[in-house]
């Protein structure tokens, strides 16, 4: 465990929101980027309080790691960001959402070959199973 120093604030739990200079600091870039971010990303609108001061919710944190991983570390650009979040939801944008998957049922194991399909291979309900799962994962890559 390591020790904090006697004279910084505690930490903030995961809730809490956070100033422009907290989150500034916590992704190691200026505040302006974050500024320009919100230029940029219409999905990125922290509260603004009197004097124009910036609180932002545990989304908008989400969504500026977000957006941090992509442009500066997995090498996007600025269009390549937008169009990734406009063609999601606003919930799969920023905000974390976890909804209950259902199994992917197994294929069935025939000892001797069977007569030629002559239909679809896998149904309707496996295919949703499948975009259900992938839907997750890409959540689980945004946290």
């Amino acid at each position: 465990m390591t020790a904090t120093p006697p004279n910084s604030p505690p930490a903030k739990a995961d809730d809490a929101f956070r100033t422009i200079g907290e989150l500034a600091e916590e992704l190691g870039v200026p505040q302006h980027i974050l500024r320009y971010w919100e230029t940029r990303f219409p999905q990125l609108r922290p509260l603004q309080r009197a004097g124009k001061r910036r609180y932002y919710r545990p989304a908008d944190v989400a969504l500026a790691r977000r957006i941090n991983r992509l442009l500066n570390h997995e090498g996007y650009t600025i269009r390549g960001v937008q169009k990734l979040l406009d063609a999601r939801t606003p919930d799969e944008a920023g905000a974390v959402v976890s909804a209950p998957v259902a199994p992917i049922p197994p294929l069935p194991v025939e000892d001797e070959p069977g007569p030629v399909a002559t239909g679809p291979l896998v149904d309707i309900e496996s295919l949703l199973a499948i975009r259900r799962l992938l839907a997750d994962a890409l959540r689980e890559d945004a946290r």
